[in-house]
């Protein structure tokens, strides 16, 4: 008497990207935690940010502009391009979700680096596609050469780059990510992820413009301080834009995130302040690091990897924070998987961090002696 779900649905494995520090806070039976799993950002949004969104909430009533003509006009003018360039959505998730629902048929093979951000991976295994990786290197950074040599080979319909990546806060070159796009097969689209691009500081990227075969995807959920409102947008040429116009949830970013990503986009010496705030504090946990004898990745990001001694180390340290009220979370996939990825929180945050992590691993070498 119940319907089935396709043969497509009905093998994807139940699984999600990501537990919620809710649903750990519950675990472990605490109201909250300190939050340096997610990648948030500590230092919220622009307080003029938060006065424009206060004063659209008598409006919520209204469903939001379903072309974020404003938003998508003001970006435009940030990157130099069209218009006609940008789509805003529900957070880089959504634009992921929508880039293989788009170009990735049944069966078609999307390459990515094993281990890299998880939310790629579950929308091509949720829309039916094959999943190629090419491993990392042991200092958690993307392999360009084994990731081109793989897509010239196999002739994949997506390629994925989180650059700068996650988890491990490693940043490719620009002169390699131009080399990877320029050698990638005809047909294949290139998915470039600049989700922390606002944290590399004078580090060069892949320089500014649009290109046929590439899309590249921004978030106002970092630097920004908007996770909550759900809202990022992405950079293409005309052709694809239009074809993300014909499937799109059009009502799907909500009136309010539009009027803050606005505001807050405008306000650069916050963002700025943000970013110099963050870079403080990846320095801290370098430091913390050498004054525990604890290595360090190397960050472009809003967040540092603390590489422990093995995988069940960086689990057993994952459940020990967490029962000191730390949230943190830790790569899935080798190189990297002996480590923490710990989010860069306010001087407080880090303090409390820092603290507990050094309890915690003390109390691990004490029973390692016994």
């Amino acid at each position: 008497m119940i319907p089935r779900p396709t043969p497509q649905v009905d093998a994807v494995p139940a699984s999600t990207p990501f537990v919620a520090p809710e649903a750990l806070a519950r675990r472990v039976g605490r109201d909250s935690l300190v939050r340096l799993g997610a990648n948030e950002s500590a230092f919220g949004p622009s307080p003029r940010a938060i006065a424009a969104m206060q004063a659209a909430l008598p409006l919520t009533s209204w469903y939001g502009d379903p072309e974020s003509r404003d938003l998508r006009e003001a970006l435009a003018e940030r990157h130099g391009c069209a218009f006609e360039n940008i789509v805003v959505g529900a957070g880089i998730d959504d634009l992921l979700g929508l880039c293989v629902r788009t170009f990735l048929a049944p069966g078609e093979t999307a390459l990515t680096t094993r281990g890299t951000y998880p939310t790629f991976t579950y929308h091509v295994i949720g829309y039916g596609g094959t999943l190629a990786t090419v491993d990392a290197k042991a200092d958690g950074s993307v392999d360009i050469d084994a990731l081109l040599a793989t897509a010239v080979a196999t002739g994949p319909k997506i390629v994925y780059l989180a650059n700068p990546d996650n988890p491990s806060g490693t940043i490719a070159g620009a002169a390699d990510v131009e080399r990877l796009r320029a050698a990638l097969p005809v047909g294949t689209l290139f998915v470039l992820d600049e989700a922390y691009v606002d944290f590399v500081g004078t580090t060069p990227i892949v320089a500014e413009g649009i290109v046929e075969n590439t899309i590249r995807m921004r978030t106002f959920s970092k630097a920004y301080g908007l996770a909550g409102a759900r809202i990022a947008y992405a950079l293409a040429t005309p052709e694809i834009i239009a074809t993300f116009e014909k499937i799109r949830l059009h009502f799907g970013v909500n009136r309010t995130a539009q009027i803050g990503a606005l505001a807050a986009l405008a306000d650069r010496s916050y963002t700025a302040d943000v970013a110099a705030e963050v870079a403080r504090g990846r320095d801290e946990y370098v430091a913390l690091g050498r004054d525990l004898e604890i290595p360090t990745l190397a960050s472009f990001t809003n967040f540092v990897c603390f590489r422990l001694a093995s995988q069940a180390h960086a689990e057993a340290m994952v459940g020990a924070l967490l029962e000191r009220g730390i949230f943190v979370r830790k790569p899935g996939a080798p190189p990297i998987d002996d480590c923490i990825r710990v989010t860069v929180g306010t001087s407080s945050e880090r303090a409390a961090f820092a603290a507990a992590f050094a309890e915690a691993l003390d109390t691990r070498r004490e029973k390692a002696t016994r």
